[in-house]
């Protein structure tokens, strides 16, 4: 009997030990699961730390500056002049559609003067390959004698080889090849060149 009671305090004590063992790991467990889950750990831990987004920055290099070109008296002719147009470029033919659109809205200043009709528009403009596409609308086309036509010509010319002084430039007008201009039938001789222009229809 006492053999009996003593192997049941043996089994007890070590069932209180084993509890007891267990308890412990059990608790420290839950301690350290409490803790690696509640303490606040550095995100991004491998190196990749988030940034705020940075500002759009101007890139100055993408800046152009293409001209347009103004007719101008000189002596019993007229001249072609320059006239700069600074473009925050960053698509292509960015720079060279915003100086179109204000070589078509006319000049604002001084005794320059522009004999595209008002209310031309640019319908499309591609540049690529040392060539330029303008398509203008239908206005372009009229109204004027031949120096008109041939003055209107030359500004859209120049102002499309003014980032490119040797590109071939097409014109189109709603899409089609420009071939004869105005009421008197000036013959335009595509693509066009400064060089041919200069040789061909003198101003």
């Amino acid at each position: 009997m006492k053999d009996q009671q003593g192997s049941n305090r043996i089994s007890s004590g070590v069932i209180a030990a084993v509890s007891a063992a267990v308890v412990a790991v059990g608790g420290g467990v839950a301690w350290f699961t409490s803790h690696s889950s509640n303490t606040p750990t550095p995100s991004n831990v491998s190196g990749q730390i988030a940034q705020p987004a940075q500002p759009s920055i101007k890139q100055s290099g993408n800046e152009q500056t293409p001209n347009v070109y103004w007719l101008r008296p000189k002596d019993k002719n007229v001249a072609l002049v320059p006239q700069p147009v600074k473009v925050a470029s960053v698509l292509p033919n960015q720079a060279l559609e915003a100086a179109f659109q204000s070589l078509l809205a006319g000049p604002t200043e001084g005794t320059d003067s522009t004999t595209i009709p008002k209310g031309t528009k640019l319908l499309g403009l591609k540049a690529e390959n040392n060539e330029v596409h303008v398509n203008l609308s239908e206005d372009f086309t009229t109204g004027g004698g031949s120096t008109s036509m041939m003055g209107r010509v030359g500004q859209v010319v120049y102002t499309a080889t003014t980032l490119n002084p040797k590109a071939k430039v097409y014109i189109d007008v709603n899409g089609k090849p420009l071939d004869v201009l105005g009421g008197e039938g000036v013959e335009i001789q595509q693509p066009l060149t400064r060089e041919q222009f200069q040789k061909d229809y003198p101003l």
